[in-house]
């Protein structure tokens, strides 16, 4: 399977409500903390569709893109001010070890998941903290999205969090996407 990422000059793709049809805010708000202490980073933020859907219930979100394009795309939407624009790639995240409360995913984990991309989230989530991730199936129909060879399903997702120390506490196929939640 190959890396690839997001062509920015496609992100009026990323912008209609219909992507909840996929993925709702609250299926990923569920399992994670809220309230001012809170600290969650969405892995693969592209222009903030989601993380701006999440910013009013933590104190902190760190929208984490390789691209600088997907940023400037969302500062020109505005960023609300508790998100920390962060540049950089999944298998070298810029936080201490233990820093944070929770990590989201959405339609990206089949771009940039690898070992030590999953060995750096157990290192920056506290014990207990969970992840969620929402991403294209292998199993789905391939209406949308990547094409499937380039998919996980959501039994080779687990293995990645099992293999990195993580709990499932859920772990389901849908018509076109899987959703994991785990805990380190």
């Amino acid at each position: 399977m190959g890396f690839h990422t997001f062509d920015p000059d496609q992100v009026d793709r990323l912008r209609g409500s219909d992507r909840f049809r996929f993925c709702s805010r609250e299926e990923l708000l569920e399992p994670l903390p809220r309230g001012s202490d809170a600290a969650i980073v969405d892995l693969g933020s592209g222009i903030g569709f989601y993380t701006d859907e999440l910013a009013p219930f933590v104190g902190r979100i760190h929208a984490l893109d390789l691209q600088p394009a997907m940023h400037e795309h969302y500062r020109e939407r505005g960023v609300p001010d508790n998100v920390v624009l962060e540049t950089g790639a999944a298998d070298a995240l810029p936080f201490k070890d233990d820093a944070l409360q929770g990590a989201v995913s959405t339609m990206t984990f089949h771009e940039s998941t690898t070992e030590p991309a999953m060995s750096e989230l157990a290192r920056v989530l506290g014990t207990g903290a969970p992840a969620v991730v929402v991403d294209w199936s292998r199993d789905g129909r391939g209406e949308a999205g990547p094409p499937l060879d380039e998919r996980f399903d959501a039994a080779r997702a687990r293995e990645f969090f099992e293999e990195a120390g993580f709990e499932i506490r859920l772990a389901s196929e849908r018509s076109e996407t899987f959703r994991i939640v785990a805990r380190r």
